[in-house]
């Protein structure tokens, strides 16, 4: 095989068994690949809308023999209308400010990225993340991709306001790909994951992108039930993305 086929047709790997950090008592397997080459970019365009997930340099997808829980949605902008709960979030976050940023990973973020961790997540796959973790995560790209920081403005002229809440965010040829995000998780009122949500979606619409990718929605997971609620979703189905107005 030479170099040029290798970078035309990536070479894929599946990983060992592991617990599910979903569904309690079963078992997870992935598919992934290193996003390298010459273009990596156009490949992780491929991927995603293939049901690909990024991490750092690499595209992954589940590949568990007997569970099909694991499904990729993805958000239909133009056709999103925010009901009036979402208005309310919204309105209640009016003084944020939200601000695109190079993916260069910060002490500040990651001290955000740790409160949220312990009071969140203190017993899942990321819980023991460290700083060095944290830069990898942000910093190690082949492809565009940002930081969004949502922040409470300055107290004084010159200053920098608090920040409340940070996502990760790819973006692609055809949408928005929310990567991973976080947030203040002592200031339950403000609804900031979902209002992170609401705010890709409206980013998306302004720069003409159809979709917003949400990840993966898990049959069986509260957790991960969130994401039904921004209607009109479509889902990856056997043959391909259809519209998903209800749970599978």
């Amino acid at each position: 095989m030479t170099d040029q086929s290798r970078i035309r047709f990536p070479q894929f790997y599946i990983t060992s068994p592991q617990p599910c950090p979903y569904l309690e008592g079963r078992y997870e397997k992935k598919v992934f690949t290193h996003l390298l080459g010459d273009e990596p970019v156009s490949l992780n365009n491929t991927l995603t809308q293939a049901g690909f997930r990024r991490s750092q340099n690499i595209a992954y997808r589940p590949a568990c023999e007997d569970c099909q829980a694991c499904v990729s949605v993805r958000v239909l902008v133009n056709e999103f209308r925010p009901g009036r709960t979402f208005r309310r979030i919204a309105n209640r976050n009016e003084d944020l400010r939200g601000h695109s940023r190079t993916a260069v990973a910060t002490g500040e973020q990651y001290g955000l990225l740790r409160r949220y961790l312990d009071a969140r997540h203190a017993d899942g796959g990321m819980a023991d993340m460290t700083e060095h973790d944290y830069v990898a995560m942000v910093e190690d790209t082949t492809i565009q991709t940002s930081i969004i920081e949502y922040r409470q403005p300055a107290a004084e002229p010159g200053e920098t306001g608090p920040l409340l809440a940070a996502a990760l965010t790819d973006t692609l040829e055809d949408g928005l790909s929310m990567v991973y995000s976080f947030y203040e998780p002592y200031d339950e009122a403000r609804s900031l994951g979902t209002f992170m949500v609401l705010d890709h979606i409206e980013r998306a619409r302004r720069l003409g992108l159809p979709y917003v990718y949400l990840g993966y929605w898990v049959d069986g997971s509260r957790k991960m039930a969130y994401k039904t609620r921004f209607q009109p979703l479509e889902a990856l189905m056997h043959e391909g993305w259809r519209r998903m107005t209800s749970p599978l």
